[in-house]
């Protein structure tokens, strides 16, 4: 089957090189390309990535279109099969695992019917692997479903089974998938999951799974799949029965997808809005900055005023050592329990809960003290009415109401904290910092108020005539 030749759009970022990947078009189709196809994307030195859009689908926009991408990391490129609607991309073949080259990427669908990403040397870096099954042609649909079909257009691969970090309308998701995003400048990752009893946002870092946010259908009923229609997130059971559904808080237009937000791990409902020309939130799950797992560094506190405030130990400050939030504090003590220490934080939680395998109920407070202790992966611990939960990280830690009986307890080096008060010290320290965070802003607040009242009176007086 020989391609058609029809006009693509190209772009660069920040050049004008892009007249260079037309030279290397060898075809494209309005909403599909056929088996023979085979389309070179070259990669231009100083460039810092560059995209060719080769299919998209016949709607007014926002449509959904379908781009080959290069983009620079560090100092070697990647290449991957993007989808788009509009300017916002709803799939993506690296979202797992990158595929780096140095000078150039084919796509390639071959005559045996194999979607491949390629390089230098025909080298394969991403496949459908589809050859043999009869696939005539790639197409993406108006769902955005981009599928390889047959002659009698039954699908043999689709993107809706790959899924990334977003749900598109009329997209299924079954239990035990889940969509994935991965926070820049961080070894976490955010996933969405769907459990046989509830969806829920999780933080996974390392073996640990925290989650900071979930969503139960009533009586304790079970899920089979869930699905995103133009007027919420539905829950079916495995009769395909709908048992519970969180409603967009928009009625019109409709719902378009739902995404996994790879900055702050929340989870949104968005629509198109055509007065604004941009893509808006209906819903979101967390509505507060300190109810998001890393809105503060790690071993930072969340306080009321949504700022951000670091535990730093008092030793380490006299001898002028600046211990930044993100640094942390040694960990790995296995062994030498002599070596460490335990810091309690009175009135501050962490919004990350465990999966109930490290809860340990009806303790003392020095008990889960001494647990923390005894296990060397627990970095910290949270205590409450007599629940102790041990964690292996100290993240999502947030300022609650005073008298609130929660507190939470990190494991630090022994002789951080300065001489046998130390420990009252830091949590005083930590009250003292908080409260003049709070106060600061406060004080800002009013002050411009009072200066503005002021600047007003003033001006009012020298507009009136002297008598």
């Amino acid at each position: 089957m020989q391609p058609h030749y029809f006009y693509c759009h190209y772009h660069y970022f920040s050049s004008f090189i892009f007249l260079l990947a037309i030279l290397f078009n060898y075809g494209c189709s309005d909403s599909s390309i056929g088996i023979g196809y085979r389309f070179t994307l070259p990669v231009v030195v100083g460039i810092t990535s560059g995209r060719a859009f080769l299919v998209e689908t016949n709607e007014m926009e926002p449509n959904f279109k379908v781009a080959l991408s290069v983009e620079a990391i560090g100092e070697k490129f990647s290449c991957s099969l993007e989808v788009f609607l509009g300017d916002v991309k709803v799939w993506n073949s690296g979202h797992y695992t990158r595929f780096y080259l140095v000078d150039k990427c084919v796509l390639e669908l071959t005559q045996d019917g194999d979607l491949r990403l390629k390089g230098p040397k025909d080298r394969v870096g991403w496949r459908a692997g589809t050859a043999g099954q009869g696939v005539e042609r790639l197409q993406i649909l108006r769902t955005g479903n981009l599928v390889l079909v047959d002659a009698l257009n039954r699908i043999k691969w689709q993107s809706f089974n790959f899924p990334t970090d977003v749900m598109l309308w009329g997209q299924r998701l079954n239990v035990a998938t889940r969509l994935t995003s991965f926070p820049s400048n961080s070894t976490s990752i955010y996933s969405l999951e769907i459990k046989n009893n509830k969806i829920a946002l999780y933080l996974n870092s390392g073996d640990s799974s925290y989650s900071y946010w979930e969503f139960k259908p009533s009586m304790n009923r079970n899920l089979s799949f869930m699905a995103l229609s133009s007027k919420g997130l539905e829950l079916f059971n495995d009769q395909s029965k709908k048992i519970a559904q969180i409603r967009s808080q928009v009625l019109n237009p409709p719902l378009r997808f739902l995404a996994l937000g790879n900055k702050t791990g929340n989870l949104g409902l968005y629509f198109y809005s055509s007065s604004k020309a941009q893509f808006e939130a209906s819903f979101q799950a967390l509505n507060t900055t300190c109810d998001l797992p890393l809105a503060c560094k790690p071993y930072g506190i969340c306080t009321f005023s949504n700022a951000c405030s670091c535990i730093r130990l008092l030793k380490r400050e006299e001898e002028g050592v600046n211990l930044d939030c993100g640094e942390g504090f040694p960990r790995g003590f296995c062994g030498r329990k002599k070596e460490v220490e335990m810091v309690e934080l009175e009135d501050v939680r962490s919004v990350l809960r465990d999966n109930d395998h490290s809860r340990r109920d009806n303790v003392s407070k020095t008990q889960c003290l001494e647990m923390c202790l005894d296990d060397c992966k627990c970095a910290g611990a949270a205590f409450n009415s007599q629940s102790c939960f041990l964690y292996k990280l100290v993240g999502g830690l947030k300022q609650v109401d005073r008298g609130s009986g929660m507190s939470f307890i990190v494991k630090v080096p022994t002789g951080s904290t300065s001489g046998t008060h130390g420990r009252s010290n830091v949590k005083k320290w930590v009250v003292i910092l908080v409260g003049v965070v709070d106060g600061m802003i406060i004080l800002l607040v009013f002050g411009g108020l009072a200066y503005y009242l002021i600047r007003k009176r003033r001006n009012s007086h020298g507009d009136t005539p002297n008598n």
